[in-house]
């Protein structure tokens, strides 16, 4: 199992640390740092500054998200950012939730994402292969564009750079079953938002069908400290940001992924408690059981024992949000 780093995305502003932690990484032997998107900091420019500070790790978008911009966009941010690296660049895209992409992007969420998501992928594939002129007959993704309220003038293209590898690692991020297998057939790995140890059954039928080589990489928070429900609360706080705020009451697919781990009565109590404004109480009402199967939190012998449940699972890569340079490097050792 190869360790990564997973910074996320900015919160006010830059992060002065994360230069620092990625070439740390870098040092210490990890194999990939990876940024995010929301609604703020853009995963590409980031990452382009730790490529242009590093000389060896793989740069990860983790992830992306496809409404930010078209599939022949994505295409040439991810071909420049390969060139420029050296062909470092791992491309993790996600299509994110209705709410983001109608209120953010402004754009409608495709009344089937599976076929937008395969669309959107196809496109990309055929950008970074370079074999002729892009050309889908897509629903959501059509190339060249030919709707009624077009010019009719559209021309297959196909890039005038050359790739510098066809075949670039493209991972996605998908939750629900259908969307994970589909995953399995379409792409070159997955990027789980919550992976447990303890509940790999949960995926097992959606993984049924994936290829050799395909790349399994959740992300975890880790960090070395003495008191375990001290260092949970980062991880409550996300929890119970992404469950209770980051999608409405009736469409959340994070709350419907805590349920189907076995937590459904956790899940629509803090989501519950969110919507309703008590932020505080919803984040103390994140399971710590939850919150602690999904992280590696702890004193370094408690955090060994834990990391062996994730190395004996089909856990590829483990993408590690950690905060200090110590957690990075006990990890590192322990997984040596």
């Amino acid at each position: 199992m190869r360790l990564g780093l997973a910074l996320g995305y900015w919160g006010r502003g830059p992060d002065p640390r994360h230069l620092e932690l990625a070439r740390e990484a870098e040092r210490l032997g990890y194999d990939s740092v990876w940024t995010a998107e929301a609604w703020g900091s853009d995963a590409f420019t980031a990452l382009t500054w730790i490529a242009a500070h590093t000389s060896r790790i793989k740069l990860g978008t983790g992830i992306a998200q496809m409404a930010a911009r078209t599939p022949t966009a994505t295409a040439m941010h991810a071909l420049t950012l390969d060139h420029l690296s050296g062909g470092r660049l791992l491309l993790g895209l996600g299509l994110s939730g209705p709410q983001v992409v109608e209120g953010w992007y402004g754009r409608p969420f495709p009344k089937s994402p599976l076929t937008a998501t395969r669309e959107y992928v196809e496109v990309i594939r055929q950008v970074l292969r370079r074999q002729g002129p892009v050309e889908v007959d897509g629903l959501f993704h059509p190339h060249p564009y030919r709707g009624a309220d077009g010019t009719g003038l559209g021309k297959p293209l196909k890039p005038i750079t050359h790739p510098l590898r066809a075949d670039l690692p493209l991972l996605l991020g998908a939750e629900g079953p259908k969307n994970i297998a589909q995953t399995t057939r379409i792409a070159d790995g997955w990027l789980p938002l919550y992976w447990s140890p303890l509940r790999t059954g949960v995926y097992q039928a959606s993984l049924a069908k994936a290829p050799d080589g395909f790349l399994i990489a959740p992300m975890a928070r880790a960090v070395v400290c003495d008191d375990v429900a001290e260092g949970l609360l980062p991880v409550k706080a996300m929890l119970g940001f992404y469950i209770g705020g980051m999608g409405h009451a009736a469409k959340n697919f994070h709350a419907d992924l805590m349920a189907r781990m076995g937590f459904e009565e956790e899940a629509r109590r803090v989501q519950q408690l969110f919507l309703e404004g008590r932020k505080e109480e919803a984040v103390l009402a994140v399971p710590d059981a939850f919150a602690d199967e999904i992280s590696l939190v702890g004193p370094r012998e408690r955090i060994a024992e834990r990391l062996e449940l994730w190395r004996t699972g089909p856990v590829t890569d483990l993408l590690v949000t950690a905060p200090d340079p110590r957690t990075l490097r006990v990890l590192a050792e322990l997984n040596a």
